[in-house]
């Protein structure tokens, strides 16, 4: 039923600012087209210390960054002259591609309106066919992002297609990504039609043939098979998967299905080939060292939020 359980590893950005790194995982690199998964917060913290949680310009290629929060608000600033403050319940999604750099800035005291930061982020890879197109950025507000509702369960499909639903997201490759929530002893299945598919325990518990899982596990299932999760208490899931795309190489933000993609990539942003946001140029993050391991093997953690 269960292939296996990734248990989030800790992981602070800044102080005060706690993630539960999900993926990649060393028995685990990709869950269909998703490479990386991040779970950032909650934080609450003095508006004074807003800035502290900023995540500096930096660069990314071959991926796709899929921003969603539950609570709180970020803007979000690229070299496409992109600025963007995004909301609970809005989906940034901004594909690499060739090549993007952006920023996080946690700037406006509102941020901490109606409670707690807290944020999800996913990296989802790019086909090989796709990995060197032109970069691009899209926010779709709530309204785009259809809803469903049955005994004891709530679900908005974040992107691609599950259960009849499907929205105007635009992405590369089959997937699937749900926020769904449960009261508790709601019962809840998996969208069918995917080779790869898991559930990651937001918060509250589920139980899965008999056993009970808990925030910050990733439980990834069986082919084939139709598990059925059972809320113990009122819980939120994030249902994610699809087809996989293939080996591909990781390391720091950069994800190619070519390893010299990545030393290219890597060249660019220490020569300073990559522009900055036009909006927020004045600082970055610089290329961590390289301590000359492979690509996807031992490398620098990828920056996050994205």
């Amino acid at each position: 039923m269960l292939d296996l359980v990734i248990d989030a590893r800790p992981a602070a950005l800044a102080p005060g600012f706690a993630v539960r790194r999900i993926l990649p995982y060393r028995l685990r690199r990709m869950l269909g087209p998703f490479i990386f998964m991040d779970h950032a917060g909650p934080v609450q913290v003095a508006p004074a210390q807003l800035a502290s949680l900023d995540v500096l310009p930096h660069p990314h290629i071959g991926l796709s960054t899929v921003s969603y929060l539950f609570g709180g608000q970020v803007t979000h600033r690229d070299s496409l002259g992109v600025e963007q403050v995004i909301r609970p319940g809005e989906v940034n999604w901004m594909t690499a591609g060739a090549g993007i750099t952006h920023s996080e800035r946690f700037e406006d005291p509102a941020a901490l309106a109606g409670g707690a930061l807290e944020m999800l982020q996913t990296w989802v890879a790019l086909p090989e066919a796709d990995e060197e197109q032109a970069p691009a950025f899209r926010n779709y507000q709530p309204a785009e992002l259809p809803i469903f509702t049955d005994a004891g369960a709530w679900m908005r499909l974040i992107a691609g297609e599950a259960f009849g639903l499907k929205n105007a997201v635009e992405t590369h490759s089959p997937l699937f990504y749900l926020h769904v929530v449960l009261q508790a002893g709601a019962r809840f299945g998996l969208p069918r039609g995917y080779p790869e598919r898991g559930a990651y325990v937001a918060k509250g518990s589920v139980e899965v043939s008999g056993r009970v899982y808990t925030p910050g596990q990733l439980l990834v299932f069986t082919p084939g098979l139709d598990p059925v999760l059972v809320a113990r208490e009122p819980s939120t899931l994030m249902l994610l998967g699809g087809e996989p795309l293939g080996e591909r190489f990781i390391w720091w933000n950069f994800v190619s299905s070519r390893r010299e993609r990545i030393e290219q990539a890597k060249a660019d942003w220490q020569a300073g080939r990559m522009a900055l946001p036009p909006h927020d140029n004045h600082e970055f993050v610089p290329l961590p060292s390289d301590r000359t391991r492979p690509a996807g093997a031992g490398s620098p953690p990828p920056q996050a939020l994205s």
